[in-house]
C-alpha cells in the first residue's frame, strides 16, 4: 500500500510573482524581471511565479511564505522603480480584470483565516503599453536597475527585508 503525504510539496519561503504581458511593450517588466532573476539569482528558496495579471485564486500563492515581492509596471511613480511595504485592504479591483495585489492580501486573510506574509510591490516606470510593441528604452534602463535591486534584495535575510518599508531609485 502506498501512502501520498499531500503536505510533502513544501513551498519556498520567498514567492517572486511579475505579472503582465510580453506583447504589451513596457507591461513586460514584470515577466522580464523574472526571467533575469532566474539567470542572475540564488533561486534555492525563491519561487518564481509570472501571469498576466492577479487573479482571485492566486490569493493562496500566498501560504506558507516569509516574504512575497510582487513586480509590476507603473506609470504613476516618478524614479526608475519604487519598492513599498503593502497592507491588505479590500478595494473594488477584485471584482475587476486587474485585481491589485493588497486586494489579493485581503482574499488571502478571509479565504484563510491568517494574517498574510510581509509582501511589496516593486513597481517598475513605464510609460508605453501599445499591443505589438517592444520595450521602450527609457524603461528597459529602469528595469535594468530594478533588476540589480532584485538581485541584490534576493541575497538579504528576511530579517533585514522585514525592516525595510520602501525604496526608490531615480
Amino acid at each position: 500500500m502506498v501512502v501520498l503525504n499531500i503536505n510533502s510539496t513544501a513551498k519556498k519561503p520567498i514567492l517572486v510573482f511579475g505579472y503582465g504581458n510580453l506583447s504589451r511593450g513596457d507591461d513586460a517588466v514584470g515577466p522580464l524581471l523574472l526571467a533575469h532573476l532566474e539567470q542572475h539569482a540564488d533561486l534555492n528558496k525563491v519561487e518564481i511565479l509570472n501571469d498576466f495579471q492577479l487573479q482571485i485564486e492566486h490569493a493562496l500563492d500566498l501560504q506558507d511564505r516569509e516574504w512575497v515581492m510582487f513586480v509590476d509596471a507603473a506609470v504613476n511613480i516618478e524614479d526608475a522603480f519604487a519598492f513599498t511595504k503593502l497592507q491588505p485592504c479590500l478595494d473594488n479591483s477584485y471584482t475587476s480584470h486587474a485585481m491589485s495585489p493588497q486586494a489579493l492580501m485581503h482574499v488571502f486573510e478571509n479565504v484563510t483565516g491568517q494574517i498574510p506574509p510581509v509582501c511589496f510591490l516593486l513597481s517598475i516606470q513605464a510609460c508605453s503599453f501599445e499591443l505589438g510593441e517592444s520595450l521602450s528604452q527609457t524603461t528597459a534602463a529602469n528595469l535594468q536597475l530594478a533588476c540589480q535591486f532584485a538581485a541584490d534584495l534576493l541575497t538579504r535575510t528576511t530579517a533585514e527585508i522585514m525592516s525595510m518599508e520602501t525604496a526608490a531609485h531615480s
